[in-house]
Parts: C-alpha cells; structure tokens; sequence
C-alpha cells in the first residue's frame, strides 16, 4: 500500500479550525493507536480529531469534504473486520469524548445517547429504571453504541428480542455532504418517509456520521432460568434448536459449541464435560416469574431428545456461574491455541446449521487446518474460526481458499456472509458473491446520494471501485 502524501499546512490548518481547541492529533505517536481494530489489520491516520458535537461534526465533515480527505468515524475499535482501519489515510474521528447519555425518558420506555458511550453504560442507567437494551455484544463492558450501530451488532439475546435495527427509534447522522439528519420518530410507530434509521444502523460510517440515537428500552423480566444441553453431535444439538424455535416460548439466548470447542475447553480448563460430547446448548429463558416454571419446562421439553445426554438446570446464581464456566472457557483455550486466529461470523438458516457443520469439519480436514464453531444457534449465526499458525506457510496458504469454500457452502444454503461482524476491509471482495450487480449498483447510488465525495470511510463495505479521492493525494 502506497502512503498517502502528507496533508497539507492549509488542510490541517482547516481540520483544527473545526475540530477546536485541544481536538485535533497529529503526531505519529499519537495517531498510531487509532489506525488498528480487533482484526489485527493496521494503517496509522494522517490525523485524530475527538467529536464534541453535532455542530463540530458537522464542520469537520465539510473541512474534509472540501478537501477531500478520508474521514473514519471510530469507537473503541472492537470490531473484527478492520472497518475501522484507515487503509487510505486521513482522519479518524474518535467518539471516546462524546459518551453522555443525553436523555432516559421511562415513561416512554426510551433513551437518548451520544455515539461514544459504552453498551454497558446503557444498560447500567436502563436497569436503574427496570429497562434494559436488548443488544448485548460480549465485548459490551468496552464497545460503544455507536459502534453496535455501525455493525447491527447485536449478541446473543437478538434471538428473542432483535438487533439494533428493531430497537433503535431515531437518529441523527452527519451525511457526507455535511448536512445534519434526523431520522426516525419516537413512538413505536411510525410510516413517515423512507427508513433512513435502518439503511444508516449497519452501514459502517459510510452513509453518515452518528452523532445521537434514540434507542428504545425493553422492560427486564421478573426472572430467568438457565439450562446446558449436551449432546451426542453437533447434528443432534441442531435438531434440537430447531424443536426450541418452533415452540411458543423464545428463549432470551441460545448459544452453541461444536465438538471441536469442546474438546479444546476439556483440555485447557476443568469445566466438567462428559466424554463423547459433540455439542452443547446454552439456554436462557426469561419470563414474569409466574409463567417461568412452565415456560422452562417448554423449552426443555423441546431440548430433550434424540441424541441428547444429559440436561442441568442451574437452581442457584452459583450454579448458573457454573453452567456459564463451559462457554467462558472458550475464548481463553482460543487464545492459547491460536492467538491468531481467523474469525468468520456467518448466518444460515437453523435447519441448515447441521450441514454447515459438516461442511466445515470436511473443510477442516481437506485444509488440515483445525477449525472451531460455537456462535448464537437460535440465528444460526456461526462463529467460525480457523486455528490458522502465521508461523507456518501452508496454513496460511490454505487460509484464503478454505476460506472461500466455506463462503460458498454458506451461500448455497442459503446464508449470508456476515451475521453481526460487518463487512469492513475483511469481507469486501467477496460480497459480490451475495450481492447482485443490480443491487450493488444501487446501493453505491445510496452512497453517492449521501457522500457524494466519497470521503465517508472511503472502500469500506463493498468491492473497490475507482473513487474521485483517487485523483485528490494529500488533501488541498
């Protein structure tokens, strides 16, 4: 990758006019913490500016607009596909300082928030009022809200209760022309107009820059149970989320792990596991405690089973602790394994979730590179991850074919190529093989429509096409 030339004495003269006193970064030292997300990819800023405001967003986005600089809005950089990552220079525009919660308004069950502040924040005043954001990544003690916009990242209750996309009321967004936007109601409902709220919730800062969301609290449930299902095979395990769903009662999370993660926590924890294990459901059901006895029953009725060896019930927050231990011993086995790895998230329909399993574990040995499921089953959203070592030649060799195999069987049966990851840099060659040529030709019309400078989070989201900043180096 070629460095973007320098940026000018009169462009950066521009950028600290609009980002302010004590607002703009410049030195590499400084910049450099900026230009990475969780995905390990890396490329430092020519300059960091920390959001204050709608106004001075607003101003910063018309100094980079006339001077067509590169502009990234940015969180806490937790995401995995390096949407974040300025691979073609300019500004990053961090949110870190822009975290209040602006309004919590209970008798209209909603809040309003700046973009920097973090999904736990959220959920911390919600739960002070009997309220809480159904959205709920694991990384939600650091992630900020604006950034669960940007992806639709949703976590493992969007089973039962949705994504941001259903539980998020309005916003308002700076587009790439500078205009300020306001979109959305504050009621339930609302026909008014095109749904801007929803096309800019997963749109990776490329449509426009969030300055403030309205988002709508769910009232917490009188109480919660919770259940681990262990299973004879994956397959098994898949039948049974498949009899959860179809049932009345929804449970509020319902996760899965593979054989593979199972047998890599037995080894690398002592979270007690039965031998022969080749898959395990987590299960959450929430409910008024007058209907909880029963609505637990339901759901366990339906995990029970063909194939399924055993299923506990925790009676006490210890014994829910416990049952928890088996998944949260995962990320650390991952870690010591392969703190490398490669971590796709993908979505297929649940009654498919058996014959993608297979599909991997054929991959897995075809490759003979070891591979991990576990993920959120009641989406059939799969994380999958290859236990890849940048060490050794081969294996990373075989990455980026094993790879496409595995997008293509998610294809043909039906799925996507991301449930809650976003696409970002990591994914962007290959969404023309979900996508139509008539679809991707209308959404880069959207994105002309909104940024018609091409400045917003430039090649980002979709296969590069010659953009205008091109024939603008270093911003005038």
């Amino acid at each position: 990758m070629t460095p973007p030339a320098p940026l000018s004495e009169s462009a950066l003269q521009a950028l600290a006019n609009a980002a302010g006193p004590g607002n703009l970064r410049t030195a590499p030292g400084d910049c450099w913490a900026y230009g990475g997300d969780n995905s390990r990819l890396h490329a430092p800023p020519q300059a960091v500016i920390f959001a204050t405001d709608t106004a001075q967003v607003q101003a910063v986005v018309e100094a980079c607009r006339d001077r067509w600089i590169p502009l990234i809005a940015r969180g806490r950089g937790t995401g995995t596909t390096g949407a974040t990552v300025p691979d073609r220079g300019g500004v990053v525009l961090s949110f870190e300082r822009m975290d209040r919660i602006l309004e919590l308004d209970p008798d209209n069950r909603l809040m309003v928030v700046q973009p920097g502040v973090t999904n736990q924040a959220v959920q911390d005043a919600a739960a002070a009022h009997g309220f809480f954001w159904p959205p709920d990544p694991t990384s939600a003690a650091y992630c900020t809200v604006g950034g669960n916009l940007a992806y639709n990242a949703a976590g493992p209750r969007a089973v039962k209760y949705g994504t941001p996309r259903e539980n998020t009321l309005g916003l308002t967004a700076v587009t790439g022309s500078g205009r300020v936007l306001r979109t959305g109601v504050r009621t339930t409902k609302g026909v008014v107009g095109y749904d801007l709220t929803r096309l800019l919730i997963g749109s990776e800062g490329t449509l426009g820059i969030l300055t403030e969301a309205v988002l709508r609290l769910t009232p917490l449930a009188e109480g919660k149970r919770t259940l681990q299902g262990i299973y004879d095979s994956m397959e098994a395990a898949a039948r049974a989320v498949s009899r959860i769903m179809a049932q009345p009662v929804i449970p509020c999370a319902l996760e899965f792990m593979d054989g593979q993660a199972i047998a890599m926590i037995r080894q690398y924890s002592t979270a007690p596991l039965p031998e022969g294990a080749g898959g395990l459901l987590m299960i959450e059901v929430d409910a008024p405690e007058a209907g909880l006895a029963e609505a637990t029953e339901r759901v366990a009725e339906a995990a029970r089973g063909q194939g399924c060896l055993s299923l506990t019930q925790a009676r006490t927050q210890e014994e829910v602790r416990a049952l928890w231990a088996t998944r949260k011993a995962l990320s650390p086995a991952l870690r010591h394994v392969a703190p490398k790895k490669i971590n796709e998230d993908v979505a297929v329909p649940v009654s498919r979730m058996p014959d993608l399993i297979r599909d991997v574990e054929a991959l897995s040995r075809e490759y003979a590179i070891p591979i991990v499921c576990f993920g959120h089953a009641g989406n059939g959203n799969i994380h999958v991850n290859l236990l890849v070592d940048p060490d050794d030649p081969r294996q990373m060799a075989a990455a980026t074919p094993c790879l496409e195999r595995l997008f293509d069987r998610v294809l043909s049966q039906q799925g996507t190529l991301s449930g809650e990851h976003g696409v970002g840099i990591a994914k962007r060659d290959y969404v023309d093989r979900e996508l139509s040529p008539e679809a991707l030709d209308l959404m880069r019309g959207i994105k002309a429509c909104f940024d018609p400078a091409d400045i917003l989070n430039p090649g980002k989201g979709m296969p590069v096409q010659p953009s205008p900043l091109a024939s603008r180096p270093g911003g005038a």
